[in-house]
């Protein structure tokens, strides 16, 4: 659906939920991370763009304090209704979680919420694809309150912080910043180089020389929350806890591949000791790959996306069978210059840079053997980087 009918649907569904009236619409994109997985939480850098799709919001303030939810991805003209207080503070267990765990972030921050609203979501990011579609519905929501409210102080920058600690700390995933940064710092064209432990990032042109960026839907849906994620965080601030025997670093990010295979005898545990290696290598490799990228050499960036996988795969055990099945038939097509599963992990997508005479060969050739093996056909995203969160006006 393309987006000019997505805000018409909105708008209408809008006016059959709540009623007519002045309605103003917002935008927050997903994202897909080109490389630098697990890297965020341990103070490395990342390398993501916002995408073309994400969540939209149609709202309206009330004269109350009364909140209204809804999304047109469920059952049509289902309302999750509460008054601003249970908003905090109610976990009720389902999507409107991420929403109100945006306005407890922001209230815990200092900024008031003094008006009830009703809110209409829309998203076209595939659930559970690992494209970020609860970092997008958490930026949105702080960019719904940021401009119905007039919280002017309120920064595009703290709309990722506030709906990280919207995920960690109300929602109970305790993810690393990348997703929401992308979401609310995205630009056309454009990926973020995100130095997390200072916060520090510029913007580089996706120059990719005649190539796209594929991304490839393996249909398994992944439940972070519920996954082996937190448990991934909580081995390599371990590791961190064992190397600091010798050690003074706060995270796997501070030290170079070097300085860790000096040390990693410190760690006893071998499956700690593989969750660390990867962490400070996928670091590395980061750099190296946006190095690359800046000399337009696509060819060693791609090598890195395929390194990076293998570590994914064997050192941080976050791959599955479907996702490695499609990074195994991507490099052996002619015209891929690289591919690795992107987002937290256990399902979801493979991110690939494919030629542009290439691509309807790479789409054919995974789906059938895709659907040979697991009898369904892979979903295909053909994508650019798009603008991070915003209203849309003068539609």
């Amino acid at each position: 659906m393309e987006e000019k009918e997505i805000l018409r649907q909105l708008k209408t569904s809008f006016f059959q939920l709540y009623g007519e009236g002045e309605v103003r619409i917002f935008f927050a994109p997903g994202r897909v991370n080109l490389i630098g997985e697990h890297t965020d939480y341990n103070g490395g850098h990342v390398f993501p763009c916002a995408l073309t799709i994400g969540t939209y919001a149609a709202v309206r303030l009330r004269e109350d304090r009364r909140v209204r939810f809804s999304s047109m991805n469920l059952q049509a003209g289902e309302i999750t209704e509460v008054s601003l207080e249970e908003a905090f503070e109610a976990k009720t267990g389902d999507w409107t979680n991420y929403p109100k765990g945006v306005f407890w972030a922001f209230e815990e921050a200092g900024h008031k919420i003094e008006s009830g609203m009703d809110l209409l979501y829309y998203g076209n990011i595939p659930a559970g694809s690992g494209l970020s579609s609860s970092a997008s519905l958490e930026v949105l929501t702080g960019l719904v309150l940021k401009e119905m409210l007039g919280l002017k102080e309120v920064s595009q920058q703290d709309l990722a912080v506030l709906g990280q600690k919207a995920e960690c700390d109300f929602v109970g995933m305790k993810c690393g910043i990348m997703d929401q940064f992308a979401s609310a710092m995205g630009k056309k064209d454009a990926a973020i180089f995100l130095e997390t432990n200072k916060m520090e990032f510029d913007y580089l042109p996706l120059a990719l020389e005649q190539a796209k960026i594929v991304i490839t839907n393996s249909l398994v849906k992944h439940e972070l929350a519920s996954s082996e994620y937190n448990v991934r965080r909580q081995e390599c601030e371990q590791a961190v806890r064992f190397l600091n025997k010798e050690l003074k670093i706060q995270t796997l990010g501070q030290l170079t591949c070097e300085q860790f295979e000096e040390k990693k005898h410190l760690i006893p545990d071998e499956i700690i000791q593989k969750r660390a290696k990867h962490a400070v290598y996928e670091n590395q490799r980061t750099i190296q790959a946006v190095e690359a990228l800046k000399k337009k050499d696509i060819e060693a960036f791609g090598r890195l996306m395929n390194a990076s996988h293998i570590s994914l795969r064997d050192d941080y055990a976050v791959s599955c069978p479907e996702i490695d099945v499609l990074t195994e038939l991507a490099w052996k097509i002619s015209g891929v210059q690289g591919s690795r599963i992107t987002g937290g992990g256990f399902g979801g997508c493979t991110v690939s840079i494919v030629k542009d005479e290439a691509i309807d060969t790479f789409q054919k050739e995974i789906s059938k053997a895709y659907e040979e093996k697991y009898g369904k056909v892979p979903e295909f995203y053909i994508v650019s980087a798009g603008e991070g969160a915003h209203e849309i006006v003068n539609d």
